[in-house]
């Protein structure tokens, strides 16, 4: 059978930021084979799957050696004569066989590069693009971009606390248009911090890396160059952050931000960002909150959850029953999906599902140490996500994505629908009628 999976084959290849990771080949017997590489994150939560790395001074620690291994040896031994049309069944026999609950003995480095792989080379079999084969013949939205203007936090030496400063274009009509206003916004931005003497380079996920005072100068120089790109706040261009609160926990229910000499109580620390959203043209907010802090997340859905997107990250790591648990509690109303958090293309679906069931927002994303791989623009687009998350509008890693939704918008021809508006959930949809 021309789907049977005949070689699995894994090598070390290098992400964006130089170290190693995980490029897989999957063969079936009709010829056709997928290839996928696994992407690694700066700021992780504790409950996420885990990467297998070798340890010691070789690469900083950083090797995969051990993660190809098992590719090539018992991952290999365990998928080789199975259906590669059979995703949830290849994803499990990995999970059951790995046999940790975060995907430690394998590593999720190598299951992610396989699952990935196996989802390619089943598109393949069919002669079909990747979202096309996800889509299976429903309708498919191409997603709302959520692009990075400024970088900071884990991804810029900590030189702002907040995260990622993103924009987001909800009101353009195709994702061309979104990404020449991004162009546009993103030129404005560095013009502007050139001016003022505040550019100190580029950050990890392709941002400008600006020198700022404070986290609020950075949300007013971001609204000032959307406006200097000659779109309006809260009209055309809104503003997306993401808090990445994990990484300002001091651990004693304290939150500390350096930029700005500060620290809150979880209660301060919600005020304080309802403030920037009273304050600047706001509309997406990522983990306000430390990943163990399902009342502070709860706290911000009461607080603002009603006119802006609230997505959990590190508090849900792309887990379906986080997801259902964080609902329960009314603590968010969108997830974030990262493949290589959950571990399996399988289980990263899970969680998305778990979030359309529930009328959340979904946002497919990158991680900060990503590859040429644009394995996510399919996702994103196939699964009907309505959002990606990519990083900025830089680095070829970053733009290999973006120009696979170019591609697939064109292919998709006269049915081609940019999610837009209709990507988040329905109390931020009405928000923006």
């Amino acid at each position: 059978m021309k789907s049977t999976i005949t070689a699995v084959r894994a090598r070390q290849v290098w992400d964006s930021r130089g170290r190693p990771t995980v490029e897989a080949d999957v063969t079936l017997a009709g010829g056709a084979m997928g290839r996928a590489l696994a992407p690694a994150g700066a700021s992780r939560g504790a409950h996420e799957a885990i990467d297998l790395r070798d340890g010691g001074p070789r690469f900083g620690g950083m090797g995969v050696d051990r993660a190809v291994a098992a590719v090539n040896d018992e991952i290999a031994r365990l998928l080789i004569g199975r259906d590669v049309r059979d995703q949830a069944g290849l994803d499990e026999a990995m999970a059951a066989a790995d046999a940790t609950p975060n995907l430690a003995r394998f590593g999720a480095n190598a299951t992610v590069a396989v699952s990935l792989a196996a989802l390619h080379a089943a598109a393949a079999a069919e002669g079909a693009p990747l979202w096309a084969w996800l889509a299976q013949g429903r309708k498919a939205r191409i997603p709302l971009p959520e692009i990075q203007i400024f970088g900071g936090g884990a991804h810029a030496g900590r030189r702002t606390d907040v995260q990622d400063f993103m924009i987001m274009t909800p009101r353009a009509a195709t994702v061309r248009e979104a990404f020449e206003i991004t162009a546009e916004v993103f030129r404005a931005a560095g013009q502007l911090m050139a001016d003022t003497g505040r550019l100190a380079g580029a950050a990890d996920e392709g941002g400008w890396w600006p020198v700022f005072d404070s986290n609020e100068q950075a949300l007013g120089d971001l609204t000032a160059a959307i406006e200097r790109a000659g779109y309006r706040p809260g009209e055309d261009v809104f503003i997306s952050l993401d808090v990445a609160a994990n990484e300002l926990d001091r651990g004693d229910g304290r939150y500390r931000l350096g930029l700005d000499g500060s620290e809150f109580s979880t209660d301060e620390m919600v005020e304080r960002v309802a403030a920037w959203v009273r304050r600047y043209p706001i509309l997406s907010i990522e983990d306000p909150v430390s990943q163990d802090d399902l009342a502070g997340f709860a706290a911000a859905t009461a607080a603002y959850g009603e006119r802006v997107q609230l997505i959990g990250d590190d508090i849900l790591v792309t887990n379906a029953d986080r997801v259902r648990r964080a609902a329960e509690a009314n603590a968010g109303n969108a997830v974030l999906v990262k493949v290589n958090q959950a571990g399996t293309v399988t289980r990263a679906k899970a969680a998305l599902d778990a979030a359309k069931a529930l009328n959340w927002g979904a946002i497919v994303s990158a991680r900060s140490g990503e590859t040429e791989d644009v394995s996510i623009a399919h996702l994103a687009t196939g699964w009907d996500a309505g959002q990606i998350k990519v990083g900025s509008f830089a680095r070829s890693e970053r733009m290999a994505k973006w120009n696979e939704l170019l591609r697939i918008e064109e292919a998709m021809g006269a049915d081609a629908v940019f999610a837009g508006v209709s990507a988040f959930a329905p109390s931020v949809t009405a928000g923006l009628k």
